[in-house]
């Protein structure tokens, strides 16, 4: 099949170069020259594993290929793929739906003959509505349907979640754009891949659902750490107990300093806006959103509170600064917050992230940051882990007392054992169980 992708950022990209995989024909499109530049170079500009390897094996084969032109590639097409950002609008919180709309006009304008316009970009229920409408009055002479396609690939791990999925949605109830769309997604058939059919609106709400529950749970057990905390109990223990019950499960049980990412935070609110608006205020969704904006910030003064209750000219080094590990992705992450409640407290804030420091630079205020987590570690009073990248599970502990000022090690992402660290010789501040001292 002949298929555009509109947007060369995360999703447009991964799911570009995973359909062309498949063996369809793909151009991915973007405004940026300077990123359709670098692909064209070789040069990938996220950080997902696997996925250079892809795009260089299907450019090689001639089926992935990149443009700044629109018109063209369009035109040709069976299948146009919106995959444009979708911010938080500056002001309300409602999702910033410019880029879709203005994507859906250029889209239309270059059509020819029978053409599928799938929203794969992240958008509130009914915006399937407004781009039909838009295609109905102001291109009453193409012939397009407006499917609802969602995503659901965990950075890190997308090119796994595209391949074998738990479920492809689409949102459609037009017969001639389900058999195409069933096309698209004919070779996942070998794998099994469940095709769920329903309206359009349904798909558009299973998106933020779905990322709602999750943000939810994370924040339940985010709650739970803290009671365990007070009452003696081990919350990762915990976790495991509910999760071993079926009905609850033991994804996204794990307690830490908050969600982040380029999908929960912008989502839970824009699922929270579209309710208001339609006085169906979701309350569990927005004491969600609420109890998360504080964690962040009550991580720093944990690691304040381990420090002594002050770290005013005290080296701190921090460990991780993406949101997850396996990304380069510093959107909406726990450090941001983290790191500006230290340097608030007059912290010198030294830092460390295998894949991130690039792009945590315009981010972050005034910290150092190194080479390796034993140089940042060098003179400091705490080390804080805040992105558990599995580089970070094995330090040398020797060394590392014998490089710090004060050992003491605030654990954010539970991936030490206390009785270990005490055995070292640290002071440790885990999440939801007690501390162990040296």
């Amino acid at each position: 099949m002949r298929i555009v992708m509109i947007g060369s950022g995360y999703v447009g990209l991964v799911s570009g170069a995973c359909l062309a995989d498949f063996g369809h024909q793909v151009i991915c499109v973007d405004k940026s020259a300077e990123k359709i530049e670098a692909l064209e170079r070789g040069e990938v500009p996220i950080f997902e594993p696997g996925l250079d390897a892809i795009i260089a094996h299907n450019r090689q084969a001639g089926r992935l290929s990149f443009s700044l032109d629109l018109a063209q590639p369009v035109a040709d097409a069976d299948v146009v793929f919106i995959a444009v950002g979708t911010p938080s609008r500056r002001g309300d919180g409602h999702a910033d739906l410019s880029y879709v709309y203005a994507a859906a006009r250029e889209i239309a304008a270059a059509v020819t003959g029978f053409t599928v316009v799938v929203t794969k970009s992240t958008v509130p229920v009914g915006t399937g509505d407004e781009i039909e409408r838009i295609f109905r009055e102001e291109f009453p002479d193409k012939d397009i349907k407006v499917v609802s396609n969602p995503e659901f690939l965990r950075e890190g791990a997308a090119i796994a979640d595209f391949k074998r999925p738990d479920r492809i949605v689409i949102g459609s109830e037009d017969e001639r754009a389900i058999d195409l769309m069933r096309e698209v997604y004919r070779p996942l058939y070998l794998n099994e891949a469940p095709l769920y059919f329903c309206e359009r609106r349904t798909s558009e709400l299973i998106k933020y659902a779905a990322n709602a529950f999750l943000a939810m749970k994370i924040t339940f057990i985010n709650e739970i750490a803290d009671l365990c905390e007070q009452i003696g109990a081990d919350v990762q223990k915990v976790a495991k107990g509910i999760g071993m019950d079926k009905r609850i499960g033991d994804k996204f049980l794990h307690a830490g300093p908050g969600y982040g990412g380029s999908c929960f935070p912008k989502d839970t609110l824009a699922l929270v806006k579209t309710a208001q608006d339609f006085d169906s205020p979701l309350r569990l969704i927005e004491t969600t959103v609420a109890i998360n904006d504080n964690r962040k910030r009550a991580m720093g003064r944990k690691v304040i509170a381990a420090c002594g209750g002050s770290v005013r000219g005290k080296k701190i080094a921090v460990l991780g600064l993406t949101f997850k590990p396996n990304t380069d992705d510093m959107r909406d992450a726990p450090s941001i917050t983290i790191v500006q409640a230290l340097l608030d407290g007059g912290a010198d804030v030294h830092v460390f992230d295998p894949e991130g420091m690039d792009a945590a630079r315009s981010m972050l205020g005034s910290v150092a940051y190194g080479k390796n987590p034993y140089e940042i570690a060098a003179g400091a009073e705490a080390i804080v882990v805040v992105t558990e990248w599995d580089e970070f599970r094995a330090l040398d502990f020797r060394r590392l007392k014998t490089e710090m000022k004060v050992p003491v090690i605030v654990d954010l992402r539970n991936i030490y054992k206390p009785e270990e660290m005490a055995k070292y010789g640290f002071a440790h501040f885990p999440i939801g169980k007690r501390k162990a001292k040296a």
